[in-house]
């Protein structure tokens, strides 16, 4: 059974032994396919808080006293910062060493990535050729002017597209890039990602910044079917590397009063029959081996992640944050 809770009483309510909590970026219906499968498998339920801001000022601010056994983010940067500010701890377990690959885990188990997604771009199939869109730097190309819509520069997101081209090019032209797209701009960022496709069904643009899971949760929906059905899933890269990709990730926390219990949790999410279903009802790549995505996802093609260490593009957050707002990208 899946139990929502809010983050207050989540922390007035003592552990029990045959339960967990979870505070988690991701909303607890996004989840609950996965803690009611792993309650089903172990009779262990689990309590999810949903924290989409302040997480790591909750965590240091409850100490030892915080009922949060695991975390769940969706991307590295904010891992990342959960690990540097002391709110986790490293987890040593042969499960997770067989399925989560060394390139998806800190060196020192402090986090393990559990799905990978593309940061991808939604193309008219109307407006924009099969192979105009090549590479995230095109994007600043004034072909492109009035034709771009995005969310907010400041997302996480973006923020982690932003750090991988500073990365790949350096502060200035990473800069110089980001004017480019906002100049390109059709509006001001605004909405989440799917938002963006309603609005090339719209007319209002004619490409968008995303992630390729909301395709599947588009069509998985009567009203934005129609705004999946406008458009097609191209997989842009890097001109010096490949297909930018980002991670949802789980740790351990430093107080986990149901250590044991997290301990299975977390080994539960890196099993065959977690990634199965992340990749069934999430649509998202699972990291396991011997595991697949979906027919649905495959049918949107394949593409050559970028090989660029997630945890270096994790530590570029702050540049990448400084850029954004210096061209005032949201402005």
């Amino acid at each position: 059974m899946l139990r929502t809770t809010l983050a207050l009483t989540l922390a007035a309510t003592p552990a029990l032994a045959d339960e967990i909590n979870v505070y988690s970026y991701r909303q607890p219906e996004l989840i609950a396919p996965l803690t009611e499968a792993f309650t089903e498998a172990t009779g262990i339920d689990v309590n999810v808080a949903f924290l989409n801001k302040g997480m790591v000022e909750r965590l240091q601010a409850e100490g030892s006293r915080s009922p949060a056994d695991v975390v769940l983010t969706v991307d590295i940067s904010r891992l990342n910062e959960l690990v540097e500010a002391g709110v986790t701890q490293p987890l040593s377990s042969q499960t997770l060493t067989d399925n989560v690959p060394a390139a998806l885990h800190g060196p020192d188990g402090q986090w393990w990535g559990v799905t990978t997604r593309a940061r991808i771009v939604y193309a008219s199939k109307e407006r924009v050729a099969e192979g105009e869109v090549t590479t995230y730097e095109d994007l600043a190309d004034p072909k492109w002017k009035g034709r771009i819509c995005t969310r907010s520069g400041t997302h996480a997101y973006n923020v982690a597209l932003v750090s991988a081209m500073l990365h790949h090019h350096g502060e200035e032209e990473t800069k110089t890039w980001l004017e480019g797209v906002k100049a390109n701009l059709a509006r001001k960022p605004q909405g989440n990602d799917r938002a963006q496709v309603k609005a090339i069904w719209a007319g209002e643009c004619d490409i968008s910044l995303g992630n390729t899971y909301y395709m599947g949760k588009m069509l998985e929906d009567e009203e934005q079917q129609a705004w999946a059905d406008s458009v097609r899933i191209t997989f842009p890269t890097f001109e010096d590397g490949g297909t930018h990709v980002n991670l949802s990730g789980v740790a351990l926390t430093k107080s986990a009063p149901n250590k044991e219990n997290a301990v299975k949790f977390i080994e539960f999410l890196a099993s065959d029959a977690a990634q199965e279903i992340y990749a069934e009802k999430n649509h998202e790549y699972p990291v396991a081996p011997g595991t697949e995505p979906s027919e649905l996802v495959k049918g949107w093609g394949e593409f050559t992640p970028d090989d660029v260490n997630l945890v270096d593009i994790a530590k570029l957050r702050p540049a990448a944050i400084k850029l954004i707002e210096e061209v005032d990208f949201d402005g």
